[in-house]
C-alpha cells in the first residue's frame, strides 16, 4: 500500500513584539494551506504587557514560548534568538519551509538567507512591513486579512470587514502581468496570471482588495474582458479601451 505524500514541514517562528495575538487563528488557518506547521515557536518577554496577550492562546496553537527577558533597553534579544534557532533549524535539513510572523524589516537578511538555501519563506506582517522584508519572502500574506471570518452568505468577501485596498487599486499590477505574458489576441489563462502576480509582487493577495478569489476581483475592476468557455479554462484580456489609454499614458 503506497503511503500519502506528506506534507512540507514547516517552522513557525513568530515575534511577539511585532505581532498581534489576534491573528493566532487565522495564521494557523492560512499556514495550514502551505503545509505542516512542524515546529511552533514565539519569542518575546512574556513577563511584559506587551506579549502577555499570546499566553492565552499558546496552548491552543501548541506553541512553545521562548522567553527572553529585555536586560538592556533598546536591545531586542527576541530577535537574536528567533535568527539563531532559525539558523540551527535551517541546518538541521529537516523543513520545506519557513513561518516568519513579523512586521520587521530586520527579519529581511533572515529570510533572503534561508532562500539563498532552497527553502521557501513565507512572511506574515501587517500592510505596515517595509517592502525590503516583504520582497525577501516567496510571499507576504498580511495579517489584517486574517483577523476575522467572512460573513457566511457572502462567500466570495474577504476576511477583512473593510478592504485594506480597492479592487481599482489591483488593476495596474495585473495589466503589467498581461502584458508579460505572449499571446496573439490578449487572451490570457487567469490561473497562469495568478501564478505571475505571485512571482512579481509576493504580497499580492485578492483578500487585500476585498474578495477571497482573484476571479470575483478581476470582474469588480470592470477593466478586463472575461471569457469562460464550457469546459475550458476561465481566461481574461484588457478591454480595448482601457488598452488604448494605457497605451497614451505611456
Amino acid at each position: 500500500m503506497l503511503s500519502e505524500p506528506r506534507s512540507p514541514r514547516l517552522a513557525v517562528l513568530i515575534d511577539a513584539d511585532n505581532a498581534s495575538a489576534k491573528i493566532a487563528d487565522g495564521l494557523f488557518e492560512e499556514i495550514a494551506k502551505i503545509g505542516e506547521a512542524s515546529v511552533r515557536r514565539i519569542y518575546g518577554d512574556f513577563s511584559s504587557s506587551r506579549s502577555k496577550a499570546w499566553a492565552d492562546v499558546l496552548s491552543r496553537h501548541a506553541i512553545i514560548p521562548q522567553q527572553q527577558f529585555a536586560y538592556t533597553t533598546g536591545k531586542n534579544a527576541s530577535d537574536i534568538t528567533l535568527v539563531i534557532d532559525a539558523m540551527d533549524l535551517l541546518h538541521s535539513g529537516r523543513f520545506d519551509g519557513f513561518c516568519l510572523v513579523s512586521s520587521d524589516s530586520d527579519f529581511t537578511r533572515l529570510a533572503a538567507r534561508i532562500r539563498e538555501q532552497g527553502i521557501d519563506v513565507f512572511g506574515f506582517g501587517e500592510q505596515k512591513t517595509p517592502e525590503s522584508f516583504r520582497q525577501a519572502c516567496r510571499r507576504f500574506v498580511y495579517t489584517e486579512n486574517l483577523l476575522a471570518s467572512a460573513p457566511a452568505n457572502e462567500p466570495e468577501a474577504a476576511p477583512s470587514a473593510k478592504p485594506l485596498q480597492s479592487p481599482s487599486a489591483a488593476v495596474p499590477i495585473i495589466r503589467k502581468v498581461i502584458a508579460q505574458m505572449e499571446s496573439e489576441d490578449g487572451w490570457v489563462p487567469l490561473g497562469a496570471v495568478g501564478t505571475q502576480l505571485a512571482n512579481l509582487a509576493s504580497d499580492f493577495d485578492p483578500r487585500t482588495f476585498g474578495f477571497r478569489k482573484l476571479s470575483d476581483l478581476v470582474r469588480k475592476t470592470n477593466a478586463f474582458e472575461i471569457d469562460h468557455p464550457e469546459g475550458g479554462m476561465l481566461r481574461i484580456r484588457i478591454k480595448p479601451e482601457a488598452a488604448r489609454n494605457g497605451r497614451r499614458g505611456a
